[in-house]
């Protein structure tokens, strides 16, 4: 007998009763209508949808190339032919802001991507073992979880390299244990579980119990730090560019288009405006989202 037969036996047997049946239609759109309602939640996802055309389409969408420059018309304020104005070296400041969208997502999804996937094993593993292995993984996780972000990430970055593929490397070093300890509380609370032990009494071995029985039912809580996160990434590599540890010039970067122009911003303000309003309308976005998967993910939100 295969153990999805025996699996099933158990499910019919009535330990994992209620687990396998199908949930009403209703149940199913519940999470949908508790999301559709958090009005800042559907603003969040339009704006991510923008910023996801932008970072997709930016030959298309962008008006000139962002890195032609025009040293009679630098500085230029807004205009109909430039509707943004350009910057220091007359290039067109909207063309780069869309250039830069690619920059910010490709940092905040890359790294939370691969800082999460890191994150969840280590803390699957921590939580579903326990013991030597749940004490040395924890303590490895409260050692990153020490040192402030972008700190750790300064001394990393200034001691390999500025540039952009090491900025994405620091963030994930630094941002995997929150994901480490958030799946190990969740899955301590899940290994003594009815249908974990069910699963355990029939013989289903231990990495498909993980796999397939125990990380999907925490991968709620993941969503929705990741998609919180993601504002975090963009805000690190907006910072380390800022600096000069992240994006180098001439690539457009919405931290590096503050950093130079910082230097005219009493002469020409919008240098730093447009920039500084992409930055905190991309982080208000991914917050926004965040805070409707929460209640999306979240089966004990009710509706009112």
């Amino acid at each position: 007998m295969t153990e999805d037969a025996r699996v099933g036996e158990t499910l019919q047997a009535g330990a994992l009763r209620g687990i396998g049946a199908r949930p009403r239609l209703h149940e199913w759109l519940r999470p949908w209508r508790r999301f559709f309602r958090h009005r800042l939640s559907l603003v969040g996802a339009v704006i991510v949808l923008v910023l996801l055309i932008a970072a997709i389409f930016p030959q298309q969408l962008a008006p000139y190339d962002p890195y032609t420059t025009e040293s009679r018309t630098r500085g230029e304020t807004p205009s109909w032919e430039h509707p943004l104005g350009r910057d220091e070296v007359g290039r067109d400041i909207l063309s780069r802001l869309i250039y830069g969208t690619r920059v910010a997502l490709l940092v905040g999804l890359g790294a939370t991507a691969f800082s999460g996937g890191v994150g969840v094993l280590v803390g699957a593993v921590a939580g579903f073992f326990g013991g030597r292995v749940d004490t040395i993984l924890s303590r490895l996780v409260d050692t990153f979880m020490a040192f402030p972000d972008l700190i750790l990430i300064m001394v990393f970055v200034a001691l390999i390299g500025p540039n952009l593929a090491n900025a994405m490397l620091g963030i994930i070093i630094t941002m995997w244990a929150q994901y480490a300890r958030l799946v190990r509380a969740e899955v301590l609370s899940l290994r003594e579980r009815e249908f974990i032990v069910a699963a355990r009494a029939v013989g289903v071995r231990t990495p498909r119990i993980l796999f397939r029985h125990v990380l999907p039912n925490v991968m709620g809580p993941v969503i929705v730090l990741a998609t919180l996160n993601i504002a975090t990434a963009i805000l690190l590599e907006s910072s380390l560019s800022f600096i000069g540890l992240g994006v180098q010039p001439p690539e457009p970067s919405w931290g590096l288009m503050l950093a130079t122009g910082r230097a005219y911003i009493l002469k020409y303000p919008h240098l730093v405006t447009f920039p500084g309003v992409a930055i905190a309308i991309t982080v208000l976005g991914f917050n926004f989202l965040g805070e409707g998967l929460r209640d999306f993910a979240d089966p004990r939100s009710k509706l009112r």
